[in-house]
Formats: C-alpha cells, structure tokens, sequence
C-alpha cells in the first residue's frame, strides 16, 4: 500500500462520505471519461500520455481505447504507487518527464491527458506549448484545471487558515490537505493561453459548485440543491463560480 497522503486522498476523494465533496470529484472524472471515449478513437496516432497520473485512475480507460499509453510525471518518486497498475497491464508504462520542458519529441502523441496538472506547476502557459508541440496534429489534449476564483478555491484560502483547518478535518473525518495550487488561472487567462497554444477548443465546459456550511452540513439534500443550482450557473456570468474548467483542444492540421 502506498503511504503517500496525496495518493492516498486521491484514492479517497471519490468516494467521500460527504455528498459534495463526492460529487464534485465524479462529476470531473465522468467528464473526463466521456471526453476520453469520444476523442481518442479519432487519434491521429494510437499513443497518449497521461501527465500527473496521480492514482492512475485514468490510465486503464485510455489504455482500453489506445494502443500504448504513458503516464509520465516530473519525479519517479511520484508513479511509485501506481507500478503495479503497468506490470498488470502491458498497453500502460511508466516514464519521468517534465510536462514543462519535456523530453518527447515534436509529434509523438495522438492523445495528451493532463488533468488536475497545470495548477500545480510554475508556468501552465508553458506546459500547454509543450503539450502543443508533442501532439501530432489533429491530435487531442483534455485538459481539466481549477478557476482562479472559483468558491471552491476561495474557501481553501480560508480553510487552512490556523485554527480553522482543525474544525474542517474533525467535519470532514477524512483527508483534507492543501491544494498545492500554485498557478490558478481565471476562464479568460486561460483561453487566452490555449490561443497563445495553437490549439482549437473542440469543447468546454465548467463543473463543480462547492458552497460552504450548506456542503458540510446539509447532507445529501443539501449537496441536491448545490448540484440544481450548479446546472443554473454553468451557462450564467457567474460561472466564474464553478471549481473546474474542463477542454477538449485540437492541434490544428491532419
């Protein structure tokens, strides 16, 4: 069993206790899913890379599409947990590379996963060149990031002030770390990112409201109502609210 407490809350958070804190999770990883299923068969070339596998919970679906896949991230130390998962699975390997300053060369993939990744790197506008460059065109990048300000993140600021991060973990009676989001972009910035990129948006979207004290304390109704106004917003001005801003891009050419 893999003692790292990141790996050990991603392997947690989809199955939380708390409605919200569930929801927000699946919601991103069905969308995930379904943009995976719908896309990579139309890969220009039956290879992906998968950066920052985390718990490798995506790395057997893009296998099942694909012939070959890697999960690649910056440090060996973080796919030690998921080893298993390629010895298990011969379409799936495991490779160090630096999502910022990668080592592929130009063209190599036909699909690129980066989900949850950008944030936590010192220049995402970087990585998305970088994902640019080693797709072969036409091919496709999903791409899933947080929203600067979206209440989700806002409330972390204020969650992990001292004192009040104690009361948080006794609420939530599981994992809760820090984000480690250190480049969180707004929707415009990071449109304006992908244009700088090359890419075409093929689609988007945004998901997961989080509204505080009614997630921790209002129950699976009250995680009901969050999800009914969450439909509501997606398409308002104040979709600025929303954790996760979701793409499928395409490198222009054939």
């Amino acid at each position: 069993m893999n003692d790292n407490p990141l790996f050990q809350l991603q392997q947690t958070i989809y199955s939380s206790k708390n409605y919200t804190r569930r929801r927000l999770h699946q919601s991103r990883f069905g969308w995930v899913i379904a943009a995976i299923k719908s896309h990579a068969p139309h890969a220009p070339v039956s290879l992906a890379v998968e950066y920052g596998p985390g718990s490798g919970i995506y790395l057997p679906i893009l296998a099942e599409e694909l012939n070959e896949v890697l999960g690649a991230d910056v440090e060996q130390a973080y796919l030690s947990g998921i080893e298993q998962l390629a010895l298990n699975n011969d379409a799936i390997r495991l490779v160090v590379d630096d999502i910022q300053k990668s080592k592929f060369e130009d063209g190599t993939f036909g699909l690129v996963l980066c989900s949850e990744v950008l944030e936590h790197v010192p220049k995402p506008e970087l990585a998305l060149k970088t994902i640019a460059r080693i797709l072969r065109p036409g091919g496709i990048a999903i791409i899933t990031t947080p929203q600067k300000y979206s209440l989700m993140e806002l409330s972390c600021k204020l969650a992990f002030l001292p004192g009040i991060i104690q009361l948080v973990r006794h609420i939530y009676r599981e994992p809760v770390l820090e984000t480690g989001h250190i480049s969180l972009r707004s929707y415009g910035t990071f449109i304006a990112a992908i244009s700088a990129s090359g890419f075409k948006v093929i689609e988007h979207k945004k998901l997961g409201l989080y509204l505080p004290l009614i997630a921790e304390f209002g129950g699976a109704t009250g995680g009901r109502f969050i999800e009914q106004l969450e439909h509501r917003l997606r398409n308002s001005p104040l979709a600025w609210m929303l954790w996760t801003q979701a793409y499928v891009l395409q490198k222009p050419g054939t």
